[in-house]
C-alpha cells in the first residue's frame, strides 16, 4: 500500500526540481536580455549562466521567444507561481476599494512596483520586435493583453469617470500610462526615483480619469 504514496512523493520532487530549473534558466535569461539585449543573448550564454546544458534550456523552457515571454510573465508577478494576477491579494484589494482616487493611487503604486521588475525585459523585447518576426508577434500579443487587462479597472470606475469619458477611453488611458516605456524614460533615463514616478502617475491618472474630488 505504500508504493503509490512513494511514487506520488517522487513525482512531486521531480516536478519541484523541474520548476526550480526552469526558474533558474529564466532568471539567467532575463539578466542577459537586460544586459546584452535580445539579439546578443544566445541559448549557449543562457545555459552557461544558468549552469545547465543547452539541451536543458530547450527542454525546460524552449527557444529565445519562450525565454523572454516567461521572463516577462515572472517579472509581472514577481515569482513563478501559477496563480493568475487577478487572483492575487493586491488586485483583490483594488477590486474591493470603493474610493476611486484610492483605487488609482494604489494602482499607481502597483504599476511602479511591477515596472521596476519588468522594464529591462520589456525594453529588450521592444528592441527585438523591430528585427525578429517572432518577437514582434509576441510583443503585439502582450500589448493586446495589457489593453484587455485595463478594461476591468476602467469598468470598475464607470460611475466615477469624468463627464463624457467612456469606459473604453478610460481603458486606453490606463493602458498608455502603464506602458513600461514611461518608467524606462522617466526613471531609468531621466533619473526620477520610483517614488517620484509613483506619485506622478497617481496624480496623472486621478486628474485624467476622475478629476478633482
Amino acid at each position: 500500500m505504500a508504493e503509490p504514496r512513494k511514487r506520488a512523493y517522487t513525482s512531486q520532487l521531480r516536478a519541484e526540481q523541474a520548476r526550480r530549473t526552469r526558474k533558474q534558466i529564466v532568471d539567467a535569461a532575463a539578466a542577459l536580455f537586460a544586459e546584452r539585449g535580445y539579439g546578443a543573448t544566445t541559448i549557449d550564454a543562457v545555459a552557461e549562466a544558468a549552469g545547465v546544458s543547452r539541451k536543458t534550456v530547450f527542454t525546460s523552457v524552449g527557444g529565445k521567444v519562450e525565454l523572454i515571454k516567461l521572463a516577462y510573465d515572472f517579472a509581472i508577478a514577481g515569482d513563478d507561481a501559477p496563480e493568475p494576477m487577478v487572483q492575487r491579494e493586491a488586485i483583490r484589494a483594488l477590486q474591493a476599494e470603493p474610493d476611486p482616487r484610492k483605487v488609482l493611487t494604489a494602482y499607481a503604486a502597483l504599476v511602479t512596483e511591477i515596472d521596476g521588475r519588468i522594464t529591462p525585459v520589456y525594453v529588450a523585447l521592444a528592441g527585438a520586435a523591430q528585427v525578429d518576426p517572432d518577437a514582434a508577434a509576441l510583443f503585439e500579443e502582450l500589448q493586446r493583453q495589457r489593453l484587455d487587462a485595463m478594461r476591468m479597472p476602467a469598468a470598475k470606475l464607470r460611475d466615477d469617470l469624468r463627464p463624457g469619458l467612456s469606459v473604453e477611453r478610460a481603458a486606453d488611458i490606463l493602458w498608455l500610462h502603464n506602458d513600461p516605456s514611461l518608467y524606462d524614460k522617466l526613471v531609468r533615463q531621466r533619473g526620477w526615483t520610483p517614488a517620484q514616478f509613483r506619485d506622478w502617475l497617481a496624480e496623472a491618472l486621478c486628474d485624467q480619469l476622475v478629476g478633482t474630488p
